[in-house]
């Protein structure tokens, strides 16, 4: 089984971290692939960011698929182009902010999220909302520490496991989801020193990928999610034209 794991900013030292906690919990016989678009930002922290990262995802999407990867994981806690990407790939796919949902939504009766900054909470909300876990979801919570700084900040790592802390006690949550895929390597070092389950969504999502492939299942084409129609797209979009070969 070949899962691609798709970090939607161009930051490969980020995308290695991601691969190194994919790679961490899959068993034997699965092989991970993580990789960075060719294009799209640096790091997404705006709906502007998000929108310009899915043409890069669509393609990493449309390279898979001839490359046969199986399921596929959407890096990013926006979940940003997932539905579109599902239209595409052959195989499940998933992003980590609903893995992270439905996994924490095990753990307890509620759950909090820390994301990075306080611009992202309303997508973190809409996404809660969207998935069906508002009543579980007990709050959403900014460290405001830019994407990009999680790798360079000698702090953040005290400062995102006192914002979990202060989530758990403040929401009266029994867990807590990561907002970012650049914090998927602080769960455990967090879960040991605030006592209650922190969920890092790259690990779930991929886990989740690997359940779906083994259970031969995949997104139904009965509807919404059937190939795109047949089109033609222009200018800069040219290579996304659809129902060629």
């Amino acid at each position: 089984m070949l899962i691609k794991v798709i970090n939607p900013n161009t930051t490969w030292s980020m995308t290695a971290t991601i691969e190194q906690c994919a790679r961490a919990v899959v068993g034997p016989g699965t092989r991970v692939e993580a990789v960075s678009p060719s294009m799209g930002p640096a790091s997404i922290e705006s709906h502007y960011d998000e929108a310009l990262s899915v043409p890069g995802i669509l393609d990493e999407i449309a390279k898979g698929e001839k490359d046969g990867v199986d399921g596929y994981v959407i890096a990013c806690f926006g979940d940003p182009g997932m539905d579109a990407a599902r239209e595409l790939a052959s195989g499940p796919v998933v992003g980590i902010a609903e893995a992270a949902m439905h996994a924490a939504s095990f753990l307890g009766r509620g759950f909090s999220v820390v994301t990075t900054l306080g611009r992202t909470v309303g997508r973190a909300q809409d996404l809660a909302d969207h998935y069906g876990f508002a009543r579980a979801c007990r709050g959403i919570h900014a460290c405001e520490i830019a994407v990009l700084d999680l790798e360079t900040d000698p702090d953040a790592l005290k400062i995102i496991t006192e914002a979990c802390r202060t989530a758990v006690e403040v929401d009266g949550s029994d867990a807590v989801v990561l907002g970012c895929a650049g914090m998927a390597d602080l769960c455990r070092h967090i879960s040991d020193e605030i006592g209650v389950p922190v969920v890092d969504g790259v690990s779930a999502a991929t886990l989740f990928v690997q359940s779906l492939v083994t259970l031969g299942l995949r997104t139904s084409r009965r509807g919404e999610f059937a190939q795109p129609l047949p089109k033609t797209y222009t200018g800069l979009l040219a290579g996304f034209t659809t129902g060629e070969e």
